[in-house]
């Protein structure tokens, strides 16, 4: 191994770390309920195991959708790539309470096949999930999703997504590189 870099470092405000370990890319967060569909932008969310295939979401109380995929326990969480950046941002600074948000923004809703949420076409992928684990929802507004379906398109094989690393700043994914994948052991690849 070469000399690793040793940091120089100062303190730093702790309620600003996020920047550091937000966990992935930024996603819209499509719900229904009793004939409304609502989108939301959400940075917070984690995998949580591969199968079945869970991943835990953070929804603010506050969040239009909060109430509407408690109630329906399911939606589908799309991933957009960095050409419709711009729209996240703006879905994200809007309320459903106020607008449709798929006819504000142009947005095509298809019909799932495993949820009533609908899926956004103009996403790179789609994961249709159904809420498996309501228990930390009321303490830390986290709820633990099963991924029942799966729809990602075929080219390209990885796109670029958007990170959001806090005070308005994103990260678009760059180059995907393949040399350290040797050092891997094969089961945790």
């Amino acid at each position: 191994m070469g000399l690793m870099k040793k940091y120089v470092k100062k303190d730093f405000p702790v309620w600003k770390v996020r920047r550091f370990i937000e966990p992935g890319p930024i996603v819209l967060v499509s719900s229904a309920w009793k004939g409304e569909t609502n989108i939301m932008t959400m940075g917070w969310h984690m995998i949580m195991e591969f199968q079945p295939s869970l991943i835990g979401c953070y929804i603010w109380t506050q969040n239009h959708s909060f109430e509407m995929i408690r109630k329906s326990k399911e939606c589908v969480i799309n991933v957009p790539t960095v050409d419709i950046a711009s729209t996240v941002v703006s879905i994200g600074n809007s309320s459903g309470r106020d607008i449709d948000k798929f006819e504000a923004f142009h947005l095509t809703p298809l019909p799932a096949q495993k949820v009533s949420a609908p899926l956004i076409q103009e996403c790179y992928a789609n994961f249709e999930c159904k809420l498996i684990d309501s228990s930390l929802i009321n303490k830390y507004s986290l709820f633990i999703f099963e991924v029942v379906k799966a729809h990602v398109a075929t080219s390209p094989k990885f796109p670029q997504t958007i990170h959001y690393r806090g005070d308005g700043l994103f990260m678009v994914s760059g180059p995907t590189v393949s040399k350290y994948r040797k050092k891997f052991k094969p089961e945790n690849l």
